[in-house]
């Protein structure tokens, strides 16, 4: 299967459908995606074992689950149940590469803005190839944007909500236009936020640098495992504080991380190169680690790996 081609099934409120099945009325659709919030997984493919290892499937799950919460969305779906359709849909689809997958749960009814919690939670898991470039080179030329991350009193980062990621496009395009790669955000104090859709690391004098979680930015998992890498592995001195622009214009490194992203280096930022240029030697060495972790070569974090068993088949 081609990144393009849509999957054979996904998952649609318990149980596991084809493609061409998973349908909705538009005005169910219409206000569904107001509330939506949903989560970014990747699966990767080990080849030497021939088995897809999903990567921190139950935290995934459970910030979903927290995401529900917050918007007071009913509660029908556990993390258990999560966790199970995403290992059966990944093997209903019979991948043998590298996936993408996105649970995303929704309120229905065509009820305009009232309350969430009056109304039906819908959820559905969908599935693609998407190929790791964590064997690539490659950089980004990073601009901050003229528009403020959203904040705890307005869209609380905290949650992983589709009408977020608005603020994200807006950036996203505002930078294209202006011949960058991609947009770093300021929170509402003028302080270093994240970026459109994975948080962001500095290397100065050898330490780590990251904005902290009140700075505005989701409560990233893949910024989490970064943390645990720097430090258990790299014996890196890792700084969760308040980020100023100008001394990220200083850094010796930069690189953003998501579940996404992973770990992509950051070349410039307002066109100040970055001193030890991209990747650094501390951005390569992290993505190194972090990719032996993911396909399953570093032993020491396989509890973050949620094996699918691919020579089993899920029943539809």
């Amino acid at each position: 299967m081609s990144q393009q081609e849509n999957p054979k099934y996904l998952w649609w409120n318990h149980r596991i459908i084809p493609w061409e099945e998973a349908t909705v009325h538009l005005t169910d659709y219409w206000w569904a995606s107001v509330t939506a919030v949903f989560e970014g997984i990747r699966g990767y493919w080990n080849n030497a074992e021939g088995e897809m290892y999903i990567f921190r499937l139950e935290d995934h799950a459970r910030r979903l689950e927290q995401s529900m919460q917050l918007i007071r969305m009913p509660k029908e779906f556990t993390v258990d149940e999560i966790c199970q359709a995403t290992i059966d849909l990944v093997r209903a689809n019979d991948y043998r590469g590298d996936v993408y997958i996105m649970p995303l749960a929704y309120a229905v009814g065509n009820k305009a803005f009232s309350v969430v919690g009056d109304r039906t939670t819908e959820m559905f898991i969908y599935s693609r190839p998407a190929v790791s470039r964590l064997e690539e080179d490659f950089s980004l030329h990073a601009c901050y944007s003229s528009w403020t991350r959203i904040n705890e009193r307005v869209l609380p980062p905290r949650i992983k909500a589709l009408a977020n990621y608005r603020n994200s496009q807006l950036a996203s395009s505002e930078a294209a236009m202006n011949g960058y790669d991609t947009a770093l955000f300021l929170n509402p104090e003028g302080k270093v936020a994240e970026g459109t859709g994975s948080c962001v690391f500095f290397v100065r004098k050898g330490k780590l640098i990251t904005p902290d979680i009140t700075s505005g930015i989701l409560e990233s998992i893949t910024r989490d495992t970064v943390i645990h890498l720097a430090r258990e592995v790299l014996g890196l001195e890792v700084e969760e504080r308040v980020v100023d622009r100008t001394e990220t214009y200083l850094a010796d490194e930069a690189f953003l991380c998501g579940t996404h992203a992973e770990i992509t280096p950051i070349a410039s930022i307002d066109r100040h190169e970055m001193k030890h240029g991209a990747p650094g030697p501390i951005t390569r060495q992290l993505r190194d680690i972090y990719r032996e972790v993911v396909y399953g070569r570093d032993f020491r974090y396989r509890n973050w790996l949620t094996p699918v068993g691919m020579g089993v088949r899920a029943e539809q």
